[in-house]
C-alpha cells in the first residue's frame, strides 16, 4: 500500500493536481524546497524533508535529500525482517512512492551563451540517486519521473490503493532509461568543454524520439524517427509541417538528403531527391528559375519525389509543383498564396525549416553494422582554389568552371559510384550507385542525351582506367572534375589531351556508400 510518497520536482507540470489526489487519499508527502512551497501554497499538508532527515537542507540546496533516513526509507526490502527491524530501531519510516524529476541540465546548456559554472549548478546529484534507489528497489517502490505517468498511477491507486507489479517494473525500468540519457547528456557535453579526444574509448549516444513511424523502408518492418538530444539547427526535425501526411522512414531520409545537397549552395537553389539521390539540381537568379532547372534535369524521377529549396516558395513556384505528383515540399518559407496552392494537394507534405541553410559546423554520420557501429566525420570539406591541379593541356573555361564546382557540390551527395554530368547551373545527367564507375558514366550520359554535348562531368572518385574519360570524350563532353591518384591518371590525362577535354584533380575523394 502506498502510505507515503517523496516528492521534488524541477518541472512542476500536473504536480498539483497529482499531490492532491495523493492527499485526498491520506498518503503523507514528503518533499523538497521549491517543491514543498509550491504544494503548501495550495493548501496540501506536507511534511518538510528537513524533518524527515533532522537536518537541514544546506550548501544552497545542494544537499537536502542525501540522508539515510531518505535512502534507507527507500532501499528497505519489506520481506527482509532485519530491513525492518533495522528501520524500527533507528526510527526510520519506509517510503512508497517516489515523484522526481531532475534538473534542467539540456535546458541550461541549449540557452545561448551559458556559462559553464551555470550548466554545472545543473546537474543534479540528489535526485537521480534517488530516483536509482526507489527503481532498484521497485518491488515495494513506485517511482516516476514523467508527468504524463501521473494519471496512470492514479488510477491504480485510487482503486486498489497501491501500484501493481507490473506498473512498478515498467516505471523502474523508464528510471534507469531516464537517467541514462541524463548522464549521457551531460558527459557529451562536459567532455566536448574538456576538448578530449574526438573518439572516446567509452562512446555514450543518445537521442530522442521524434515519433513512431508507420514502417520502416517496407510495410513489414517497424520503424522510429530519433532525434539529436541537443538543438540542432537546419535539421529536419526542427521544420514545421504546413500540410499533408506525417512523414513516412522513406520520406525522412529523403528530405534528409535533399537537405543535406542544399546546404552545398549560397544562391537560389533547388535540390529534387528520389531514393536519396538527387535527381535533378538547379541554381539561378530565383527560386522559380532554380526549380525549373531541376525539374528540367529529370522530368521523369522527380515524379514521386522530395524537392527542396533554400530561399521563400513565391506563387509562380508553386504552381509549377503543383503539377506534378510530389512526396515533400521544404522551404524557409512559403508565400500565402503559394502555401494556398500547394494546400489544394492534401497529401502533399509540406514543410517550413526556416534556418534550411544552417550547417553545423561540427557533425557526426552513424551507421549501424552487425555487432557494432561506424561513426565518422560528416562530409563537409571541401577543397581550396589551391588544392586544384590543372592536368590537362586544355584549361576550363569561366563558365565550365562554374559548372564543374556545381557538378563537384552534387556529385559527393550520390552514392558512389556517382557522376554527375552537368551544364548552365542545372543537372543533365547523374549515375548513381553502380558498381563500376564506367557504367555510372554510361548511365549520366544517356540520361543527358543531345544536351551532353558542351557539358561537364564530375566523378566523386578517380577514374581507374580511361575508359570513363573516353566514354565523356565520345558523347562530347568538355571539362571534367575528379580527384585524381589513380595509378593509371595518366592513361586518362592522355585522353583528354588528345580530345581538347580540360580535366582538373581536386585531391579529395567523396564516397558516398
Amino acid at each position: 500500500m502506498i502510505k507515503r510518497a517523496l516528492i521534488s520536482v524541477s518541472d512542476k507540470t500536473g504536480i498539483i493536481d497529482f499531490a492532491k489526489k495523493l492527499d485526498e487519499k491520506g498518503i503523507e508527502i514528503i518533499s523538497t524546497g521549491g517543491t514543498a512551497k509550491a504544494l503548501s501554497d495550495e493548501g496540501i499538508k506536507v511534511i518538510s524533508i528537513s524533518d524527515v532527515t533532522g537536518f537541514p537542507e544546506c550548501l544552497d540546496g545542494r544537499v537536502k535529500t542525501l540522508h539515510p533516513n531518505i535512502f534507507a526509507g527507500l532501499l528497505a526490502m519489506r520481506e527482509k525482517r532485519d530491513h525492518m527491524e533495522t528501520l524500527e530501531k533507528l526510527h526510520i519510516n519506509t517510503i512508497d512512492m517516489v515523484v522526481v524529476n531532475l534538473y534542467p541540465f539540456k535546458k541550461t546548456i541549449e540557452k545561448d551563451g551559458v556559462l559553464l559554472e551555470e550548466a554545472i549548478e545543473n546537474i543534479d546529484i540528489g535526485g537521480p540517486s534517488m530516483l536509482r534507489a526507489a527503481a532498484k528497489n521497485y518491488k515495494h517502490v513506485a517511482v516516476i519521473t514523467d508527468p504524463s505517468d501521473y494519471d496512470m498511477v492514479l488510477d491504480e491507486i485510487m482503486k486498489t490503493g497501491q501500484v501493481t507489479d507490473k506498473t512498478r517494473f515498467k516505471l523502474a525500468a523508464k528510471v534507469f532509461n531516464h537517467t541514462a540519457h541524463y548522464d549521457a547528456l551531460i558527459a557529451s557535453y562536459l567532455w566536448e568543454k574538456a576538448e578530449m579526444e574526438k573518439y572516446p574509448q567509452l562512446l555514450t549516444l543518445t537521442y530522442e524520439k521524434a515519433q513512431d513511424l508507420r514502417y520502416g523502408e517496407n510495410p513489414h518492418q517497424s520503424a522510429a524517427y530519433y532525434k539529436d538530444a541537443l538543438k540542432t539547427t537546419g535539421r529536419l526535425h526542427n521544420a514545421e509541417q504546413l500540410n499533408g501526411k506525417e512523414l513516412s522512414y522513406n520520406n525522412i531520409n529523403d528530405a534528409n538528403a535533399a537537405l543535406e545537397l542544399l546546404k552545398e549552395f549560397n544562391e537560389p537553389a533547388c535540390i529534387a531527391v528520389k531514393h536519396a539521390n538527387p535527381c535533378g539540381a538547379g541554381v539561378g537568379k530565383n527560386i522559380f528559375e532554380a526549380y525549373e532547372k531541376a525539374y528540367e534535369g529529370d522530368p521523369i524521377s522527380i515524379f514521386g519525389g522530395i524537392v527542396a529549396v533554400n530561399e521563400e516558395i513565391d506563387e509562380k513556384t508553386a504552381e509549377e509543383l503543383a503539377k506534378i505528383f510530389l512526396e515533400i515540399v521544404i522551404a524557409p518559407s512559403y508565400s500565402d498564396r503559394a502555401l494556398e496552392i500547394l494546400r489544394e494537394k492534401k497529401n502533399l507534405r509540406v514543410l517550413k525549416l526556416e534556418d534550411i541553410r544552417i550547417r553545423p559546423e561540427e557533425a557526426y554520420e552513424l551507421k549501424r553494422v552487425s555487432g557494432g557501429l561506424l561513426i565518422q566525420d560528416s562530409d563537409y570539406k571541401d577543397f581550396s582554389a589551391e588544392d586544384i591541379s590543372y592536368v590537362t593541356e586544355k584549361k576550363p573555361t569561366e563558365q565550365e568552371m562554374k559548372d564543374l564546382l556545381f557538378a563537384w557540390k552534387v556529385v559527393k551527395h550520390v552514392k558512389s559510384n556517382a557522376i554527375v554530368i552537368a551544364k548552365d547551373g542545372r543537372t543533365l545527367g547523374v549515375g548513381p550507385g553502380q558498381t563500376n564507375r564506367i557504367w555510372s558514366a554510361e548511365m549520366s550520359i544517356d540520361r543527358a542525351g543531345e544536351q551532353v554535348k558542351g557539358a561537364v562531368m564530375a566523378s566523386d572518385a578517380f577514374f581507374p582506367f580511361p575508359d570513363v574519360a573516353a566514354a565523356a570524350a565520345n558523347a562530347g563532353i568538355r571539362a571534367i572534375i575528379q580527384p585524381g591518384g589513380s595509378l593509371k591518371d595518366k592513361d586518362s590525362v592522355e585522353v583528354c589531351n588528345k580530345e581538347g577535354i580540360a580535366m582538373i584533380f581536386t585531391g579529395m575523394r567523396h564516397f558516398k556508400h
